[in-house]
């Protein structure tokens, strides 16, 4: 069948699910309370639902009230006693499935329980939902004339006891339907390769000679993928591989920081950038429109959404409200109920409302990547957002950064330590300091007021980091590739020190 044809099915198939997102779009709270019964309903048979007697929870209060917010530490007993081949533990369907993610903050692996109707019903259906909005909005899109150059963060699969566990990429691939490996690069061979710099190459050698029409995958990393292609292939940007490139798939880290890099490898205005929001246990959000920041956040994949004021969050007065409650522009913990058995879970996101009809989210950092030593608040949002302007101002690139406390001290005032690795550095650290100091301010009304006069905070210290060092830091860790991350702020010094050691 020609490319062009199977190109109009395929956009055909896709945007026959726009009446089904107008649904929730036209009813969301109630899509939201129907779904959260729902998953009761299928639970009340389950050691979690008898513990809960589920039976009889029959409104949002009795459940809010019986069922407490829970971290993986609370829940691991449970998903060990699924791992070792329980059944019906938390979940009534059987579940073989375990996302294995360590995650920045805590070396000790979690082990995220992956449902059939976790993967059917909310990662597949996500990545189709992007697929759907983007053609929706790009009625001229030929996106299946060629196709989708994915970089997962994918190795194997183990097996134990019956039960299958790896990273999220390599369970989405070993279950992907045909049509999906039919229309991705690299080969499924190759992503599920565990070496990260024998894959890069790999990945080069194979997708150099695709007509490639999309890319998926985090932007720090792409980035690094995107720049070996370039390096092997000689050539200056990437429409020369690639003639037929029209969009930029993302997500994993704020693209702020990364926007100009890309920009300079894709020198085309008509050229699309599409976010998502997903994550081991579940796919959250999609931007629904071309040129947009914010992200939809798709209510019927199987997930009900609790948020907690961060305002009120880890206080003894801590406040838990439902998706009909949310305000705008605050930043609020999210906490989710799935249909692979996850009860309340505190996923460690914050994210803020951007508009409530339809609800629109922007992801703001995590709940453990903020710093709050003295009293600013200040969100990886706010950062990432000023080491753009910053990068902008004074024309330079940032590789990755991270941002730690430095104390009080007597007398001595506090402030924040930078430690910045540039691709391209700028020419006066100071004046970048202070673009980015002042950047800063206009983004944190609370930052700017401990460092007005400097009552509070002293003006920020940048490090320049050696060439390499946030790359060589986590190969250490071997966490290369994929989605892990460098932790960009921290309350404490643990990251910072390590990494000023290894300068």
């Amino acid at each position: 069948m020609p490319l062009p044809i199977i190109n109009s099915i395929a956009s055909w198939v896709l945007k026959q699910r726009i009446h089904q997102i107008e649904l929730f779009l036209k009813y969301p709270n109630e899509v939201q309370e129907e779904l959260l019964m729902n998953l009761i309903r299928s639970s009340e048979n389950t050691v979690l639902g008898k513990q809960y007697d589920f039976p009889s929870v029959k409104t949002y209060h009795t459940f809010q009230e019986r069922v407490p917010v829970s971290h993986y530490e609370d829940l691991e007993p449970l998903i060990e006693r699924t791992r070792k081949g329980e059944q019906n533990v938390f979940w009534n369907q059987s579940i073989k499935w375990f996302a294995k993610s360590s995650g920045t903050t805590n070396a000790k692996s979690k082990f995220i329980p992956v449902s059939n109707e976790a993967l059917e019903d909310c990662h597949y259906k996500g990545s189709k939902d992007l697929l759907c909005m983007y053609l929706n909005n790009n009625e001229n899109s030929q996106l299946f004339t060629g196709k989708s150059l994915r970089l997962g963060g994918s190795k194997q699969l183990y097996e134990d006891n019956n039960t299958f566990f790896g990273d999220l990429s390599a369970i989405l691939i070993d279950n992907m339907p045909f049509w999906a490996e039919f229309s991705s690069t690299p080969s499924s061979k190759t992503s599920l390769m565990s070496e990260w710099e024998t894959k890069l190459l790999a990945i080069v050698n194979e997708t150099k000679i695709e007509n490639v029409t999309s890319f998926a995958g985090v932007p720090s990393w792409m980035m690094v993928l995107l720049n070996k292609l370039l390096e092997e292939t000689k050539k200056e940007n990437l429409f020369e591989i690639w003639p037929n490139l029209e969009v930029y798939f993302h997500g994993g880290v704020n693209f702020d920081p990364y926007r100009e890099q890309y920009k300079k490898i894709l020198p085309k205005d008509t050229f699309k950038y599409y976010e998502i929001y997903n994550a081991s246990e579940g796919f959250f959000a999609i931007q629904d429109l071309n040129n947009s920041n914010d992200l939809l956040l798709m209510l019927d994949y199987g997930i009900f959404y609790e948020f907690i004021p961060m305002d009120t969050f880890g206080l003894p007065n801590q406040k838990i409200i439902r998706l009909a409650e949310v305000e705008l522009h605050k930043n609020y913990a999210v906490v989710i109920t799935t249909n692979s058995g996850l009860w309340r879970y505190l996923i460690g996101d914050t994210v803020r409302f951007t508009s409530l009809n339809p609800y629109r989210i922007r992801v703001t950092g995590r709940t453990k990547h903020h710093i709050n030593v003295f009293g600013e608040e200040l969100m990886v949002e706010n950062t990432d957002m000023a080491i753009a302007k910053a990068c902008q101002m004074t024309k330079t690139e940032v590789v990755d950064y991270t941002v730690a406390p430095v104390f009080m001290n007597g007398k001595e005032k506090g402030a924040h330590e930078w430690l910045i690795e540039f691709k391209k550095q700028p020419e006066d650290i100071i004046q970048f300091g202070q673009i980015l100091d002042e950047a800063i301010q206009s983004l944190n009304s609370d930052y700017e007021a401990k460092r007005y006069n400097n009552m509070t905070l002293n003006q920020l210290k940048i490090n320049v980091a050696r060439e390499n060092l946030f790359y060589d830091w986590l190969k250490k860790k071997d966490k290369l590739g994929g989605q892990n991350k460098v932790p960009r702020l921290s309350n404490s010094r643990e990251y910072l020190e390590v990494l000023l050691e290894m300068q």
